[in-house]
């Protein structure tokens, strides 16, 4: 669980089915056995790639404690600056939960020489990679910024550091609680989303500092007064209990003056006071069944376990990945592959500062039986924890850990770059180099450290919990901290509790005035020379070079995606992808995805709406042999039927479980509603296709639809990474060289319109004990991808795309009624659709439509872009673009961006002067030729009984509507 506060963008993307593949094939069997033979190269010794895992830093003290880590990497002009205070959910008393989480989200509204969204400051000065997370042991604030941006960035969080509380007001606090009690409506609204509280309830003793949730409970965060606010940060918020780290573009000595100007005059806080935590032991094995709107019976078997300064957590966790981790675990073989009694499986450390959670999931395959698979899944464990690992697969899980960790640290900033993990070390283990420890276990690990350690641990009473499809009990929705008098929570909540006394007011101190610096210039983007190249069979190749890591990414992509899919078999391309990896003409899928693992590898295979993308990612000592294995699944897939069997199997399960996600289901239902039954687009925007369709698809289809579209003559080949084109040439010719476009015709889309009237209308879709509603509205633009509509998608950042959006700012900011709302404009080749997101309180559904409407209406008419608006959203445009590419996985997405809609290489670096010409009465012009507000059609998942009648009073015609297939 991750309690992050925004993200920059509405992750609203259409037609996007991503299945993780071991590995993949097609080609003749001939060629299939010379590359297998290739393929077989001894991988990099696993010591050689864990030495080239480093992140050198220096560090220093100000005299007021605050620790500062510094580590240069100039590949880009950027600074990631990530802030760790050593404060979360395990330092708050009883009754005061969820406080370490409410307060870092008033950390986002503004300190005394700041006031006003800190996210808006953000954008203003082009930040990327930004966010604030709390979790039980600490929370962190961090973004990467222009490197002339950095002294603001700073000024920004010494700022919300030391002068704070001047700037919090009732008003900010009552806002925020609701935006965090509608965050916790979101999470409780998933399938699954009580599970947390009773793992914690259950494995935790009364009284231990781990047993509650983060987002703690609703009656605590209805209590939570000025008062508290202020005595929390001043206990916590002190520089003597943070660590800073600055990465990128930045030497220590810049590093000491910076920094001792912004925060060198904060005064020390008091001494922190650890709170200490045991790790606690079941008394016996407890067994735990819920209910939940869930298509598939979940097993858990849980154990607490050591946190990560403990010498056992590593070994620890190469069990877990061993057992169930792997694409080649032993769950997956047993319960998966062979006994085909599980749809999916998975064996995972989450690790803690004081303790960790020992965590196997299985979900069961609908129709088997639960117990049954319950009883083998501990013979499968008792088997495992008796006899151990092997070392192959203990070396393969080695392997995959440090490959991870080199991928995640091409980034300086974000949730898993360089700063990210010299501060965690810092904070957790007082030692920024704590990973390359960590690695060291990981690389001498053997099969007797790693089964000797998972007999210790995993070998103590277990707690078994079953999720089972079903009616929420009270009793689940109390342990969430929802219940009132017994009863099951499913009232509205209040910005704070009417049966209790007003919150004490408390008396801010005089604000300090410090002005904000200027931002220094800041280079617009050099965006990395693009090369091509043709392979003698005609595949082009595009290429660009990263350098930062040792890694190579590759993407071949195909011009299908789910617009090719089989309007009479839907899911016909999703299962296609499905099964690459499920046994070529001489690899088995075990075997591809062992082999994937002894080299460090990942292959995926993804259907977006217009492309079908096979992706490697490889270390640069394994690309030869990576990609061998990367062919072998592209060029000849087995299809072997007792596969397509299974498989079809889990994707069945996968739209079950859809039918009981919020946004999934209302991404089935809206599609066809905007683009009719005719139009490639006018599908379920998730990708799964439908359960008729997927029913009758044969094996012959998928031959059928490989024949069509994943072939020589319609593939493009990505490449970004540690390479240059002349080492990369005769791999991809040795590879893919020699394939040949089968006889059958290639595949053609057919973009088409019918013309029916699509009326404003709002469709309903019962979801009982939903304690939150799902809206997505959408309408279709008058524009297509390629048209490469620029102003309209900057507009667009002003209405709902930004986190200072007019419609993000109404329904979160001003009333307090969603998590996160907005719009967003899909990056689809062929006619955009807008869309409008926002999860929202049951007791705010209607209101918050005819707020959505008035807004949007507003915009596109009496209340256009204003000058601030406009200059806000430009400045932010042109100083992001820098850190927007800054790994091979950015430059690789942008590169086929481009090639999608028929743009020039340099697009990127032509932007800031487009931008800088654009006015706000472009914005309105773009916004109000592109969208008609009287055509959005409004898809709503919630509790039908509750919201029903406030629909009816909105003014527009009201539907039930199902989800039949």
């Amino acid at each position: 669980m991750t309690l992050s506060s925004l993200s920059r963008r509405l992750p609203l993307l259409i037609g996007l089915s991503s299945v993780a593949l071991s590995a993949l094939a097609l080609m003749p069997a001939t060629q299939a056995i010379a590359q297998s033979a290739t393929a077989s190269v001894a991988p990099a010794p696993l010591s050689s790639l864990v030495s080239k895992v480093d992140i050198p830093y220096e560090e220093f003290r100000l005299p007021n404690g605050l620790r500062v880590i510094v580590h240069t990497d100039r590949k880009a002009p950027v600074v990631a600056v990530s802030i760790w205070y050593h404060v979360g959910s395990r330092f708050e008393p009883a009754g005061k939960t969820g406080f370490a989480h409410l307060f870092e989200h008033l950390m986002f509204y503004g300190s005394e020489n700041a006031d006003g969204p800190f996210f808006g400051r953000l954008e203003d000065i082009g930040a990327t990679d930004w966010n604030g997370t709390t979790w039980f042991d600490r929370t962190n604030y961090f973004e990467t910024v222009p490197t002339g941006a950095l002294d603001r960035a700073l000024f920004l969080e010494s700022d919300r550091m030391g002068h704070l509380l001047g700037a919090v007001t009732q008003t900010k606090l009552d806002t925020q609680r609701g935006v965090v009690q509608n965050e916790k409506r979101m999470g409780e609204n998933e399938p699954y989303g009580l599970v947390e509280y009773a793992q914690l309830a259950a494995l935790m003793p009364e009284g231990h500092p781990y047993r509650h949730s983060t987002i703690g409970s609703m009656a605590d965060l209805n209590g939570a007064s000025l008062a508290d606010v202020q005595s929390w940060f001043k206990t916590h918020y002190g520089p003597n209990n943070a660590v800073l780290v600055l990465a990128g573009d930045i030497d220590v000595a810049t590093a000491k003056a910076k920094v001792g100007k912004w925060f060198g005059n904060i005064p020390a806080g008091p001494a922190p006071k650890d709170v200490d935590a045991t790790v606690p032991t079941l008394a016996k094995d407890a067994e735990v069944t819920m209910h939940d709107n869930v298509a598939s019976t979940r097993l858990y078997r849980n154990w607490v376990v050591p946190g990560v300064n403990s010498a056992d957590l590593q070994q620890l966790d190469l069990a877990m990945t061993v057992f169930g981790g792997l694409g080649s675990s032993r769950l997956d073989n047993a319960l998966v592959r062979d006994e085909k009694v599980a749809v999916s499986v998975k064996a995972s450390i989450q690790p803690f500062e004081k303790l960790s959670l020992a965590e196997i999931t299985v979900d069961v395959k609908p129709g088997a039986d639960p117990v049954a698979v319950g009883k083998r899944l501990d013979q499968l464990l008792a088997d495992y924890l008796a006899k151990g690992p092997t070392a192959d697969e203990v070396l393969r899980a080695a392997t995959q850990q440090a490959s991870g960790t080199i991928s995640g640290l091409e980034k300086v900033g974000g949730f898993s770059g360089k700063a990210v993990t010299l501060a965690e070390g810092a904070v957790y283990s007082d030692d920024p180099g704590k990973y390359k420890k960590d690695l060291a276990v990981y690389a001498g690990a053997t099969p007797q450290s790693v089964a000797a350690t998972a007999r210790k641990w995993l070998g103590r009473p277990v707690l078994r919990l079953t999720v089972a499809p079903g009616e929420r009990s009270a009793a689940d929705n109390a342990l969430a901290g929802n219940a009132k008098d017994g009863g099951a929570g499913h009232k509205p909540a209040f910005f704070r509790n009417p049966d209790a006394p007003a919150p004490a007011a408390a008396t801010p101190p005089a604000p300090t005035k410090i002005a904000e610096p200027p931002i220094e210039p800041v280079k617009d983007l050099d965006f990395p020379d693009v090369e091509h190249a043709t392979l003698k069979n005609g595949i082009k190749v595009v290429f660009a070079q990263r350098t930062a890591v040792p890694t190579v990414r590759v993407s071949v992509a195909f011009d299908a995606g789910n617009a090719a899919d089989d309007r009479a078999k839907l899911g016909t391309a999703g299962l296609t992808t499905a099964l690459l990896d499920e046994g070529t003409t001489t690899r088995s899928s075990v075997q591809i995805a062992e082999e994937q693992e002894r080299l460090g590898a990942s292959i995926s295979a993804s259907n977006s709406m217009d492309r079908t993308n096979v992706g490697l990612f490889a270390l640069k000592p394994n690309l030869d042999a990576s990609l061998g294995l990367l062919a072998d699944v592209i060029r000849n897939p087995a299809f072997a039927p007792a596969e397509v069997e299974r498989l079809r199997g889990q994707v069945l399960t996968r739209i079950k479980a859809e039918k009981t996600e919020p946004m999934a289901i209302a991404q089935r239902m809206l599609p066809p509603l905007l683009y009719g039954q005719a139009h490639p687009y006018g599908i379920p925007f998730t990708g799964s296709g439908t359960e008729s369709g997927v029913k009758a698809v044969t094996r012959a289809d998928l031959t059928a639809f490989h024949d069509k579209w994943m072939r020589p003559d319609n593939a493009t080949i990505f490449v970004a990474g540690d390479t240059t084109l002349t080492e990369l040439l005769p791999l991809l010719e040795k590879r893919f060289g020699d394939w040949k476009a089968p006889s059958v015709a290639k595949g053609a889309k057919l973009f088409r319109m019918d013309r029916m009237m699509r009326p404003s209308r709002i469709i309903l879709i019962d979801k009982p004990q939903s304690p939150q509603s799902l809206i997505l509205g959408g309408l279709l633009t008058n524009k297509a991808g390629t048209d490469n509509p620029v102003t309209l998608l900057t507009a667009n950042e002003v209405l709902g795309g930004s986190t200072t959006s007019r419609l993000t700012m109404d329904l979160r900011e001003t009333k307090g009624w969603a998590y996160g709302a907005g719009t967003a404009l899909p990056g689809v080749r062929e006619t955009i659709p807008l869309l409008v997101y926002a999860p929202v309180q049951t007791d705010k559904t209607g209101e918050s439509i005819v707020a959505a409407r008035q807004d949007i209406k507003e915009y596109l008419t009496t209340k256009g872009t204003t000058e601030a608006e406009r200059n806000q959203t430009i400045n932010s445009q042109i100083l992001s673009l820098p850190g927007s590419f800054e790994t091979s996985s950015d430059l690789l997405s942008a590169m086929m961006r481009n090639a999608l809609i028929g743009r020039a290489d340099d697009y990127y670096e032509t932007l800031p002067k487009v931008y800088r010409a654009m006015t706000a009465a472009d914005f309105d012009t773009a916004a109000r030729e592109a969208i008609n507000p009287d055509r959005l059609v409004w898809v709503v998942v919630g509790d039908a009984k509750l919201v029903r009648p406030q629909l009816d009073a909105v003014g527009l015609p009201v539907e039930m509507g199902t989800l039949a297939d």
